[in-house]
């Protein structure tokens, strides 16, 4: 069994073939077929790689270059996809092998993050990662919304296809990727799909002609649905623009659906609201992302309470050994620790030993350091948790990309 990175062409015949044997309707038709072609300049900068027999694809395993938002700095990650398997070499350690490779390439880049949305989490807990908050799915009458159309709401909105409007929705997730913890987004090479299949609407809310509120939608019929996509909103009155319009459906649709960030409370959106907000995870088919620090370069510099704490990671193949973390200055940093460390008042330093896993949660902000301990994801003494606390505090990470 040999592994190696295939070119562009090379996907038509052995990345796309298993991933749609894994991911779709099968067999495949030959209209599908043909529709592969037209998904090569969309992965052209993706580092693909299988392991094959005898000319014989046997897995397969991609990472997107991406940008991550964590507690303020955005990050090279690598989204991992397309993760997929011959069905006659399931279960031998294939996909193993090709993960331990592709994600040494994309860190020895200079990838400090990877993230993706895993077929089964437990899985990929082996590798390090740890679950991230699934957004919410938010159903609701457009009748209900009716209140919004007597309000009087700065700003206006502007609605057009994605295929007009794409350099303007580009240009505002970006500052949603500065701005918002979790946040990650495609290369231009891949977010340029939206654009080139133009199938969706485009809503934006806008303040002296600044964009402060964005989102994408379509119509299933009349009568049906409007499935908008997440909702993106710098404030309440982008946020009410936006659903504002969307009460005009009220003739035309019977539901809207959106996503929203998981800490969003569409709930307190209006007084009487009928609303179903739902985060369903299932499996296979409907899992929360998954991320994990690829290096610890990732967490120096960042913001950080006034905290000061050892940490020895181990049982990783990307993060080892002991380290000082010290966040008194309110930006976090790092550097080797040994046994006995004191802090400069002379007092023992609190020690904690953590898996990979559990640093990712800490510095993602979705575990407590007791939670940490109680998932098994490292030995979390009480004095070491009250550090980790104050430096890691509680964050909601919202990923927005969907890979």
């Amino acid at each position: 069994m040999a592994v190696r990175r295939i070119s562009s062409e090379e996907r038509l015949t052995t990345s796309f073939v298993l991933g749609a044997y894994a991911f779709e309707a099968s067999p495949r038709s030959a209209r599908r077929a043909e529709e592969f072609r037209g998904y090569l300049p969309y992965n052209e900068g993706n580092r693909t790689l299988i392991a094959e027999e005898d000319g014989t694809t046997l897995a397969a395993a991609t990472a997107i270059p991406m940008r991550q938002n964590l507690r303020g700095a955005v990050l090279p990650m690598a989204g991992v996809a397309g993760v997929a398997s011959h069905p006659l070499a399931r279960r031998q350690g294939h996909v193993r092998t090709l993960l331990h490779q592709l994600l040494d390439e994309m860190r020895d880049e200079g990838h400090l993050l990877t993230a993706l949305y895993p077929f089964r989490p437990s899985f990929y807990a082996r590798f390090g990662y740890v679950g991230l908050p699934k957004p919410r799915t938010v159903t609701f009458s457009p009748a209900d919304l009716g209140p919004l159309l007597r309000a009087d709401l700065p700003g206006e909105v502007v609605w057009e296809r994605i295929g007009a409007g794409y350099p303007a929705w580009r240009e505002f997730t970006e500052r949603c990727l500065r701005d918002q913890h979790g946040f990650a987004l495609f290369p231009d090479y891949r977010a340029a799909q939206l654009r080139d299949l133009d199938e969706r609407w485009l809503l934006t809310a806008r303040v002296d002609g600044v964009v402060t509120g964005a989102v994408t939608y379509r119509i299933d019929d009349h009568g049906g649905e409007l499935a908008a996509d997440d909702l993106l909103a710098d404030d309440p009155y982008a946020r009410s623009l936006l659903l504002q319009f969307f009460a005009r459906h009220v003739d035309q649709v019977e539901r809207i659906s959106v996503r929203v960030a998981a800490d969003e409370l569409p709930e307190l959106w209006l007084t009487d609201l009928d609303v179903h907000v739902e985060a369903r995870v299932a499996r296979p088919g409907s899992s929360a992302p998954m991320a994990r620090l690829l290096a610890l370069d990732a967490l120096a510099g960042l913001p950080a309470g006034p905290g000061r704490v050892r940490v020895e990671l181990t049982g990783d193949r990307w993060l080892a050994g002991a380290h000082l973390l010290d966040g008194t200055t309110g930006s976090l940093e790092l550097c080797a620790a040994t046994a006995g460390a004191a802090t400069p008042a002379g007092s023992a330093t609190p020690a904690a030993t953590l898996t990979a896993a559990g640093l990712s949660a800490l510095a993602y902000g979705v575990l407590d350091p007791i939670e940490v301990h109680l998932r098994g994801l490292g030995d979390v003494p009480a004095d070491a948790a009250a550090e980790l606390r104050r430096i890691f505090p509680r964050r909601v990470p919202y990923l927005f990309a969907d890979f």
